[in-house]
Formats: structure tokens, sequence, C-alpha cells
């Protein structure tokens, strides 16, 4: 069993520090690109050290690999640092040696926050699954370069018995965004229910409401939302303080719920005189295992 093995086996075992120890011997023992990758992702993942896991990964890279590893991770902690020409650049070589899931969904991140809508509309299709989060990131997408026709024909078709369904509130929310308020009603009403009441999606919700007129449940959705606040509002007074919760943190907390509950007494006033609450949206990177002789996920050494 060579170093590498043995780091992988340690790392498994949850000995970590058994098995950083290993890796970073394995790149002592050979400066090659299956111990500067894995020694990489090492600090990308678990330690989070995005500036070792960089230096690490360059190296590897500037061996031009023929594995896609090295560049899925270059790409990833790219995105991680907001350089979004330069995950661009890394995850399309890495799709040029082998595509990946993770690169589709990564180079469509950083595409969309490059404004290349286009481009970012077909990889988060290309890494799209049924009624995910990047086939609602790809409906998105669609909404925002004005093919708003397709865009209504996926929404239509989302599943919420799909294994990774994106969401209900999410479904509904994009539904507003295309001015069909009584199927983003439809969708709101679904995840009620199961959701916790949030100012962001209340407002939504209410505002879905007010444009189909639908005054009495408009007005039922706000006094359900300030009731719940104010029963959250008795427990945290109730609650004790502690070392880790102290009576700042408790007051803290107070006024913020407070502060979300005056949001929703002000609700009806704000969306009648023509406050449009605008879609908060948010793309997420993903990653994976990259290391090279992870029997687990059946990768080979390099």
């Amino acid at each position: 069993m060579n170093t590498n093995q043995k780091a992988i086996e340690m790392f498994e075992q949850n000995e970590y520090e058994e098995a950083m120890e290993l890796f970073q011997q394995a790149v002592l023992e050979s400066r090659d690109v299956q111990s500067l990758n894995n020694l990489a992702w090492m600090y990308l993942y678990e330690e989070e050290d995005d500036d070792k896991a960089l230096e690490l990964i360059n190296e590897a890279v500037k061996m031009n690999p023929s594995s896609y590893f090295p560049y899925n991770i270059l790409g990833e902690i790219y995105i991680r640092q907001e350089q979004w020409k330069e995950a661009k650049e890394a995850l399309r070589k890495s799709i040029s040696i082998q595509p990946s899931n993770e690169a589709h969904l990564n180079l469509a991140v950083a595409y969309f926050n490059l404004g290349e809508l286009e481009d970012a509309s077909e990889f988060f299709l290309r890494a799209a699954g049924d009624s995910d989060n990047a086939m609602y990131n790809h409906v998105k997408c669609l909404i925002d370069i004005g093919r708003i026709t397709e865009a209504k024909e996926k929404l239509d078709a989302f599943n919420e018995e799909a294994d990774d369904f994106a969401g209900e509130i999410d479904v509904a929310d994009l539904y507003v965004e295309v001015n069909c308020f009584n199927e983003a009603i439809h969708w709101f009403e679904k995840g009620y229910k199961d959701y916790g009441k949030g100012s962001y999606w209340v407002r939504r919700f209410v505002y879905a409401l007010f444009k189909t007129n639908n005054f009495s449940l408009m007005n039922q959705v706000i006094q359900e939302a300030i009731e719940e606040k104010e029963e959250v509002i008795e427990d945290v007074k109730k609650e004790e303080v502690e070392e880790n919760w102290t009576e700042t943190d408790k007051k803290e907390l107070i006024e913020k719920l407070m502060d979300e509950n005056n949001q929703y007494k002000d609700m009806i006033n704000l969306i009648t005189s023509g406050y449009v609450p605008k879609l908060e949206f948010e793309t997420y990177r993903t990653g994976a295992c990259y290391l090279f002789g992870c029997k687990r996920h059946n990768h080979p050494e390099y």
C-alpha cells in the first residue's frame, strides 16, 4: 500500500490528522499531479484554506494533467473567491477533458455571475435533474433573457414528488416573476404549512394574492404570520440564559423577531401602495470527491 492509499484509508476511518500527515508526506515523496491534487482537495474541503489549496492545485495544473479533477478543484476555488472569469476558464478546460455534472453546474454559476445568461441557461440545463435546483436556476435564466413562454412550460412541468425537488415556495416565486399569480398562489398554498413563516416569502405570497384581488386570504395569511411570530417571541422570552445563550443574544433575537412582526403588520399598506417585492435569488456551487485512488468512489490513481 503506497502513501496515498494509506492516507485515504486513514481519512475513511475519520483519522483526520493522520490522513493529513500522510497526504503531505506523499507530496514530499513526489510532487506530482496526484499528490498535489489530493492535498489541495484536503485543504479545500477539510481545512477550508482556499489560498493553500489554490497554491497546490495551480502547481498540479501547470503539469497539464489529463484528468479533469484538478480543473474542477481549481474552478471551485475560483468560484468560492468570486473570480468568475478564472473559474470559467478552468471549468471549460475540465469539461473539454471529461464532462461532469459538477463542472456543468459550477460553469453555469460562473456564466450567471458574469452576466452571460444564455450560456448560464445552457449549462444549468446540462446539470439539471427532475425539478431540482439546477432546473430552477435554468428557468430563472430563461425569464431573465425574455424566453417567458419556455420558462412557463418548464415551470408547469415541475414535479413535487421528484427526489431533489427545488421546493414549493421556489416554484411559486418564479411564477410570480412571470406574472402567473394564480399558479403562484397554488404553489404558495402547497408550501404554506411546511415552511416557517418568513417575511420574504410571505410578502411575495401576499403580493400574488393582492394581484388576484384575493383580499380575504391575504388578510388571513398575514394574521396567521403575526400570530405565529408572536408565539415564537413569547417562547424566546421564556428561555433561560446560559453560557452560550446570553441575555444580549436573547434581546437581539427578540428585537429581530419583533421587527419581522412589524413588517407583517405593515405589509398590506406596503403592497397596496404599489410596492413590488423583489425576487431573492442566489446561485450555489457544488463539489464532489476528487481524490485519486478513492475506492469508495471507484477513482483510479492518476
